[in-house]
């Protein structure tokens, strides 16, 4: 009988010991999961990439191929070219909502399968170009100097 009371002894305390190990090991893996969707997070924020003032969205992924930017102390202008899996409508609204916010004004848009934006700041020119394809979406963003009277023609 004494033996039959140890054995339940010995088993409850493994029993509860595992329990323990358990816990701890599930609270740790729970933890490890909090940080990787903090680092997701972290990284599905919008971007300005190159423009430091046209806010990308998350969704879209740069085509280093297609893209050109140029680069002066003080000035930066070219095109990038993005493609993703975006809703069209959304991605119009984030541009028009985000570009106003970063002081541009916007001068035009066309509405239709392909969508041309236009915005202008002080000194330079924005066109976004959003073409609506199956199953991506691409995007180009030109940014461009505006021309001074002064400084336009060739001979001048």
């Amino acid at each position: 009988m004494k033996k039959v009371l140890r054995r339940k002894t010995v088993f409850g305390c493994i029993g509860i010991g595992v329990a323990i190990f358990l816990t701890i090991s599930g609270c740790a893996s729970v933890t490890s999961l909090k940080k990787s969707a903090t680092k997701k997070d972290k990284g599905a924020i919008p971007s300005y990439y190159n423009f430091g003032d046209v806010l990308i969205p998350k969704e879209l992924k740069i085509k280093k191929k297609l893209s050109f930017v140029y680069r002066t102390p003080g000035f930066t202008t070219g095109v990038l070219t993005l493609t993703g899996r975006v809703e069209i409508n959304s991605l119009i609204a984030f541009f028009e909502n985000n570009m106003a916010k970063d002081n541009w004004r916007e001068i035009s848009s066309f509405k239709s399968t392909r969508t041309i934006m236009l915005f202008q700041k002080e000194n330079r020119f924005c066109v976004i170009n959003i073409i609506d394809g199956e199953p991506q979406v691409r995007v180009d963003i030109w940014v461009a100097p505006t021309i001074e009277e002064s400084e336009s023609g060739l001979l001048k």
